[in-house]
């Protein structure tokens, strides 16, 4: 099996359900597989993770921006009756797991 990036899914969220990246629909079959209460992708993605002193301080100072890739998986379900929307679920890379 190919590499998988991993995204739980929140206790409360059943099928069906839309699944976005990045504000982008994704397909079910050909973007991600669902494996019980995780989404799974072989698409690669990331999370910017947290910013170190120095990084932090360029920005504050508008010396330099973060231009590192910053993805977003974001699901809408219904839950008792309500249309819910979970955004910027955690990211799980492949050597993680």
């Amino acid at each position: 099996m190919a590499e998988a990036w991993t995204v739980p899914l929140p206790p409360e969220a059943h099928e069906p359900f839309e699944v976005y990246v990045n504000g982008v629909l994704q397909r079910r079959g050909a973007d991600y597989e669902v494996e019980g209460p995780v989404l799974t992708f072989t698409n690669p993605l990331a999370k910017e993770g947290r910013l170190g002193f120095f990084r932090w301080a360029s920005m504050f100072l508008g010396v330099a921006g973060t231009y590192r890739k910053n993805d977003s998986v974001d699901v809408v379900f219904q839950s008792a009756g309500k249309r819910r929307v979970v955004s910027g679920l955690p990211i799980v890379p492949p050597d993680s797991q």
